[in-house]
């Protein structure tokens, strides 16, 4: 049993990792528990906004001194192949999970985290402490526990939270590849069913990531068979498709990907990243919520360990409200627009409006991207 710990995080992806950088530059002591190794490719669009720079500078990480990409561009286009551009109001950078959570980690380990690759099994709090089960029988006890395990986990089941409790629909589908496609662009390409994210990462490959329901790709034998009788539909995905060359044999896959509300504090836990809660990838700024996600647990948590927030209560209380200060709206917003984009009708109506009023393109980008990050 070690008992030497200030902070025990589960999981290892963009909200844990920028957690334990953050509270490591303080000096506190920190056991980061990740199941896989580095580096590892995810089922992710890639894309963030640049309201995350400043925040990314206060960690001494600069993604674009590992190849990250620029990106001021977005292009939309609906099942029935109608297109709109605008220029994005803050703009943003494409970078793969593979490098980006590989440079964290890198920085984390330099930073004197302690990163253990295991499986957490179990977490009970009690006397006001964290006692943290592992598969490979490790126990650690800690005075806080962040838990950043992504979208789904078996510790979501355990904890028996709500949102685990009912199936969900969406099955996600992402590969790397080579091809033509504008450098400083993202775009979402929708289709029946689902869409696409489009964007370049770094050493020039391009990021295809795409979300559908299940109902609707179960119809078909498998992926290459769901592509080309639904996905290529979309007349700019089928070229994007057709000419290009995969990086990888084989794309990576996702099922049970679930944007029901969760909250943010579960069993004394602070949730970090997508374990808090998932923005729907058509609004595209699910990394810049992870990274957001861990500065403000940190920022709280230091301040209970210094005494500044005077109980767990407390801390507890002010996670959630400012979580829910700076994502609720955002988490609505990508709901209502998911909503509207299914609906093939409405979706062109929409496109029309916007083409007419091409301001309110930006405005509605802007209610899914917040501002430089204040350090």
């Amino acid at each position: 049993m070690n008992t030497n710990l200030d902070i025990v995080i589960i999981g290892g992806g963009l909200a844990g990792l920028c957690n334990a950088i953050h509270l490591s530059k303080f000096g506190k002591k920190v056991l980061l528990i990740e199941k896989n190794s580095y580096p590892k490719h995810k089922v992710c669009g890639e894309y963030i906004s640049n309201e995350v720079l400043p925040y990314l500078d206060f960690l001494d990480v600069n993604p674009f001194e590992f190849g990250a990409v620029k990106i001021d561009e977005f292009q939309l286009s609906t099942t029935k192949n109608k297109v709109i551009a605008a220029k994005l109001p803050l703009g943003g950078f494409g970078i793969s999970r593979y490098t980006l959570d590989l440079e964290l980690y890198k920085k984390a380990q330099l930073n004197g985290v302690t990163i253990l690759q295991d499986t957490v099994v179990d977490i009970s709090f009690k006397d006001d402490c964290f006692t943290v089960e592992t598969k490979e029988n490790n126990y650690f006890k800690a005075k806080i526990a962040i838990g950043s395990f992504g979208k789904r986990s078996v510790l979501d089941v355990k904890m028996n939270r709500d949102f685990i409790k009912k199936k969900s629909p969406y099955l996600g589908v992402k590969i790397h590849v080579k091809g033509n496609f504008k450098q400083n662009l993202v775009a979402l390409h929708n289709f029946k069913g689902g869409y696409c994210g489009v964007s370049k990462v770094e050493n020039n490959a391009i990021n295809l990531c795409y979300i559908t329901s299940f109902s609707a790709f179960k119809k078909y034998k498998n992926i290459a068979d769901f592509q080309e009788q639904v996905v290529f539909k979309n007349q700019f995905l089928k070229e994007i498709f057709k000419n290009s060359q995969p990086n990888w044999e084989q794309p990576l896959s996702i099922s049970q990907i679930s944007f029901a509300t969760k909250k943010p504090v579960e069993n004394h836990i602070l949730m970090s990243g997508d374990a808090a809660g998932m923005i729907h990838p058509l609004c595209g700024n699910g990394m810049s919520m992870a990274v957001q996600s861990s500065q403000i647990a940190s920022k709280l948590i230091l301040n209970y360990l210094n005494g500044k927030v005077k109980d767990r209560k407390m801390l507890e209380k002010q996670y959630i409200r400012q979580w829910n200060k700076k994502f609720s709206l955002r988490l609505k917003t990508g709901h209502f627009i998911a909503m509207l984009f299914r609906k093939d009708n409405i979706a062109s109506f929409l496109l029309q409006v916007l083409k007419k009023l091409p301001f309110l393109l930006p405005l509605i980008i802007k209610q899914t991207h917040g501002k430089p990050m204040k350090i």
